[in-house]
């Protein structure tokens, strides 16, 4: 669960340097985002006792250091990756950045960007601190971290005024226990950079070829785990994210044991979605719908998965078709989305299809009842709380299988996938 802040950071439900670019596009004052998604390439940028093979592995010490959080001091060795500097093609005023990582026992990865602007590089900042595990540091997010260049709201670097953003930079520091053979491992990693222009309504988009097309996606609802597990940002009633992964993991055969839910009162009726509330919770933000950290937990299960922004659902139609369901985030007044029944300062839900005549259906955990879960909502109104400047401006979780390819981006616009 996650309140959105300025071109929005997430989900509450009430529910060798390139140079940078040179004249880049002035965004436009309306009309769809500005946005780029770019993978991270580790054969290049600079190792510091990191490997290449299979992902970004820790090959060698770099150097040790200490971190302290509320499971102590403890002594770590690192191994360091920074990317060369990527131009983004347009002047952004956010980024996020994600990735899929194994940590075993005694490891856990920082991920961080810097930007640069018209005056010059800024500083890094931390956009992650994570574990898939509890036992080494406590998963989280860095606050306080703003200054006359730029701040971070739980997962998202948002430019300060006048300070667009023309290209960034990725760092990653993967940490060990001293003299282990432990090895911590990001196999993927990415950064969309986004500038959402100012609209209070969007224009329907035209269909694109998805119309009558469903996904078979399992239906689990957030509101039968209410008051399950407070610790966890109150209970069920604040877990869209973590149930909205835990469906799509679910449509690739791929969620927590019956031994891995060991812990979960066998009462529960979906132990699943306990524990990705567990294992997606961020500890500084006090939440489990930190955009990434969710992207991050799929990646567990040997999953792709990245944070970006899509244009239209034009765009989002291209994934349905390739047999990939969507999870998105919006925030509405009741009334606004037809059929919700709800208000919302921000929410996560699951396209898994389209009706005949264009409109959407999604998996909208915020539901009385597994049952209740699949609704049907008017094209025009989802993609206009969806898409606004006053809501997430188009953020999506994709999520996926190595082996599963993604359809084609959209011709003649940067690639955001």
């Amino acid at each position: 669960m996650r309140a959105l802040t300025v071109f929005l950071t997430a989900s509450l439900l009430t529910l060798t340097l390139m140079p940078p670019a040179t004249a880049a596009a002035k965004p436009p004052a309306t009309g769809p985002a500005n946005v780029v998604f770019q993978r991270a390439d580790f054969s290049q940028g600079t190792a510091e006792g990191t490997s290449a093979t299979g992902g970004l592995s820790f090959a060698t010490a770099a150097g040790t250091t200490t971190y302290t959080d509320a499971l102590g001091t403890k002594t770590w060795e690192f191994a360091r990756w920074t990317s060369p500097e990527r131009p983004v093609g347009f002047p952004a005023t956010e980024l996020i950045a994600s990735w899929t990582a194994d940590t075993p026992p005694g490891s856990w990865v920082q991920i961080e960007t810097r930007a640069r602007h018209a005056a010059g590089l800024t500083k890094w900042y931390v956009m992650g601190r994570w574990a898939y595990g509890e036992g080494d540091i406590r998963r989280t997010s860095v606050s306080g971290q703003g200054d006359a260049d730029a701040s971070v709201a739980v997962d998202t670097l948002v430019a300060a005024e006048g300070k667009r953003i023309d290209a960034y930079q990725l760092r990653l520091t993967l940490y060990r226990t001293p003299g282990s053979s432990v090895a911590p491992r990001v196999r993927t990693s990415g950064v969309m950079a986004s500038y959402v222009p100012e609209r209070k309504s969007v224009p329907v988009s035209p269909g694109g070829g998805a119309w009558g097309q469903e996904l078979n996606v399992p239906r689990r609802s957030q509101n039968i785990h209410q008051g399950h597990y407070p610790e966890w940002d109150g209970g069920g009633e604040a877990w869209c994210s973590p149930t909205s992964t835990t469906m799509v993991l679910g449509h690739w055969n791929q969620w927590p044991s019956a031994q891995d839910t060991s812990w979960v009162d066998p009462s529960d009726p979906n132990p699943e979605v306990d524990y990705a509330a567990r294992f997606t919770y961020d500890h500084a933000y006090q939440g489990a719908g930190n955009w990434p950290f969710n992207t991050a937990y799929a990646g567990r299960y040997g999953l792709d998965g990245f944070v970006t922004r899509l244009r239209t659902l034009t765009e989002l139609e291209q994934l349905i078709k390739a047999g990939i369901p969507v999870i998105t985030s919006q925030s509405f007044k009741k009334g606004e989305l037809p059929g919700a029944g709800y208000g919302t300062n921000g929410h996560l839900m699951v396209v898994v299809g389209f009706t005949a005549s264009g409109d959407v259906i999604a998996n909208d955990p915020a539901s009385s009842s597994n049952d209740a879960v699949r609704r049907v909502y008017p094209r025009a109104d989802f993609e206009n709380v969806w898409l606004r400047s006053s809501s997430s401006g188009g953020v999506a979780y994709v999520i996926h299988p190595v082996g599963h390819a993604l359809p084609p981006t959209t011709p003649g616009l940067p690639a955001n996938w």
